[in-house]
């Protein structure tokens, strides 16, 4: 990871979250706005779409072989029930459900009676759910996942020797981003390769110049100093657990 250079320090008054928009008011981005005022803008550099039942049959996996599902995102779960309806398969009330996070579990309401099933979550990662896991490693667990799965979840379940199958319901798409060619933004905070990816397919000749660049998590920044970019803002690290705290911290030397 390439350290913020002093000579790149100039103030911050635009920022483009690679994000979707916030469904409510209550975003930690539209409180940075305020209180350093700046124009937080919202555009997601990739999108989901779901992968159609003729597809998912040619992988020949039978929904009825599982005991048990394990989400990562909301999109899984919704891809998941998705392609049950297309399916025309009855989720099972015994079916068991493992989610990487409690926001994962309880948006599973959208689809099932909560407290009438059995769902277990951790506080992140797959590994949180370590313990959880051990006590049903018998369980038969089917792995919703996009056609870019989480490499850290995959390693985790193949390293403990857990009976899973990935199973593909949902394809990572870039999105297109041809209105902003003429667009400049001081800072432009990415959160996954596959949105740097985004960026060079929209924008081959993309260079950076006086653009601040803040990735969170080590491979997205990989993937930034991958296509000669200089991450400005690096997020997590020690005691800046998010990426609105990383860009602070960043305003507050560069807006003195």
């Amino acid at each position: 990871m390439q350290e913020t250079n002093d000579s790149r320090i100039r103030k911050v008054k635009s920022i483009l979250v690679t994000l979707p928009k916030p469904e409510t008011e209550k975003s930690p981005y539209y409180d940075l706005a305020k209180k350093h005022n700046l124009k937080v803008d919202f555009r997601s550099f990739i999108h989901v779409e779901g992968v159609p039942a003729r597809d998912f049959r040619k992988d020949k996996i039978n929904l009825a072989d599982f005991t048990a599902v394990i989400f990562t995102s909301r999109n899984a779960a919704d891809h998941f029930f998705r392609i049950c309806e297309e399916m025309r398969y009855e989720v099972p009330a015994e079916l068991k459900y493992f989610c990487l996070s409690e926001t994962i579990a309880l948006y599973l309401q959208k689809y099932i009676q909560y407290r009438k099933r059995k769902i277990f979550f951790g506080k992140q990662t797959a590994a949180d759910l370590a313990e959880v896991l051990k006590k049903h490693a018998n369980e038969k667990f089917l792995y919703p996942c996009s056609d870019v799965a989480t490499e850290d979840t995959m390693k985790f379940l193949e390293k403990s020797g857990y009976n899973f199958t990935p199973a593909v319901l949902f394809r990572t798409v870039v999105s297109d981003l041809s209105d902003l060619a003429e667009v400049f933004y001081d800072v432009i905070a990415f959160f996954s390769p596959s949105s740097i990816q985004s960026l060079f397919k929209n924008f081959p000749d993309f260079k950076q110049n006086n653009t601040r660049i803040a990735a969170f998590g080590t491979n997205t920044s990989k993937a930034c100093t991958d296509m000669d970019l200089i991450v400005d803002i690096a997020a997590p690290t020690p005691g800046v657990p998010s990426m609105t705290m990383a860009i602070e911290n960043y305003i507050k030397i560069s807006n003195k």
